[in-house]
Formats: structure tokens, sequence, C-alpha cells
């Protein structure tokens, strides 16, 4: 990924900007990919070596250890897929509430809801379990998964990175066999948001190893970024509109 490249994305996405709002924008799903990146690494370095933000390795533990007969530690992976499930619920409910609830559009309701569960986790000390925190995660990343899958004109993820990869060369495949340029331009922005992800990553591991349990409080402040992005982006798409 090169300046020219990014330069190229953003161009093209300026002149989708009267069709698709700001929260299906590359740069909005930039820093929302970071904030991903960020809370799996926080989760796997200061909170017990676990990645919080997917749950098919707790669906996947919970049906070996019942195909055991060990019930105890099978239900123990219940919390953050339970966790989860409410996490789309609760996203949905603010996306269907929020001119009622909060005088807000949903998505600096989502954003906001977010940064202050994330600002609450940071002073859950190391003496608690670590499943408290675990399952808190799996929630605010399944509100974020709800709430966030469209990428100008293709679903993606911002908590995972699997399904953007398979996106992704999927695009690239396209591009190069029938010489589409719509597919290049769509596997670029993948690529950016996989760029992002790892970017994140890279920042939740620096701050939590440098600030310990604390470190969360970084990823709350690119949300907070996130927010400022809609306000300014949604005031020039309907300046042009």
């Amino acid at each position: 990924m090169n300046y020219k490249s990014f330069a190229l994305i953003t161009k093209m996405d300026k002149k989708l900007n009267s069709q698709h709002p700001t929260y299906e924008s590359v740069p909005f799903g930039m820093l929302l990919a970071i904030v991903g990146g960020f809370l799996d690494a926080y989760t796997y370095i200061g909170r017990g070596g676990v990645f919080a933000n997917a749950q098919t390795g707790n669906i996947v533990f919970l049906g070996i250890y019942a195909s055991k007969g060990e019930w105890h530690q099978a239900l123990a992976h219940l919390p953050p897929i339970i966790a989860f499930v409410l996490g789309v619920i609760v996203a949905e409910a603010i996306k269907d509430n929020s001119p009622r609830l909060f005088l807000l559009h949903w998505t600096p309701a989502i954003l906001l809801f977010e940064m202050t569960v994330l600002i609450f986790i940071g002073f859950i000390t190391n003496t608690a379990h670590n499943s408290i925190v675990t399952v808190i995660v799996s929630f605010v990343s399944s509100v974020q998964i709800s709430s966030f899958r469209k990428l100008v004109d293709s679903p993606y993820c911002t908590t995972m990175s699997t399904g953007n990869l398979r996106s992704a060369f999927r695009a690239v495949y396209i591009a190069v066999t029938q010489k589409d340029r719509t597919s290049g331009i769509r596997a670029l922005r993948y690529f950016v948001i996989i760029l992002a992800f790892v970017s994140g990553a890279f920042l939740g591991g620096l701050l939590t190893f440098n600030f310990g349990v604390r470190a969360i409080w970084g990823a709350a402040v690119v949300l907070a970024l996130t927010v400022v992005l809609f306000r300014v982006g949604e005031r020039r798409r309907l300046r042009k509109s």
C-alpha cells in the first residue's frame, strides 16, 4: 500500500460521498479497525491471553468440552457468547431508539456507548478475574460488528480480519482476471482496513506493555476521533448534497 493507492481510494470515496454516509467511508472504517486490533492485543497481553473479539473459539471449545462430558469447562465458554448476542441486541436497540433516547444519530450514540464501556474497563484492576473483562470486551466488539458492516459498497468487519482478507484477495483475483478496475479499488480498500487492524494491534500491544490495564483508554480516544470524523464528514456531505 502506498500513498498513490490511498489517494486513489480517497478520490473514489469523495465521488461516492453523496451516496454513502460517513460511517461507510474508508477513514471511518480505518479508525474502527484500529480499535478492533487494539482490543484483541489488549485482552491477549493484559487480560489473560484471550482474543475476545471473535466467538469461534468459544463455540468450538463449548462443543469439545461438551463432547467429553466436561460440563463445567463447557459452560465456562458460554458467558462471552451470551455477551456477544446481547451486543447485537443492544446495537439494534440503540439504532432503533437513538433519536428518542439520545437525540443523536445512531452512529455517535453507538460510538459514545462503546467509549463509556471501554473507559469503565480501564478501572477494573488486575485483581479482578480476567473473564469479567473479556466478556465485556466481547460485548463491545459485538456492538461494533453489528453497527458498522459496510465499507462504501462492500461488507466488511472491523474487529476481525479473516473475512476482510478473503474479500480482498477475491477482489484481487477478479481485478486481475477480468481487468475490473472497480474490484481493484475494492481490494485496496480492504487492504487499508487490514493494515489499520494490524496498526491497532501494534498500538494496543505497545500501550498495554507500558500502561497495563488502563491502556484500553487509548481505544476510547480513537473512538472519540471517530465521533469527530463522523460529525465533520456528515456536515460536508450534507453541504454538498
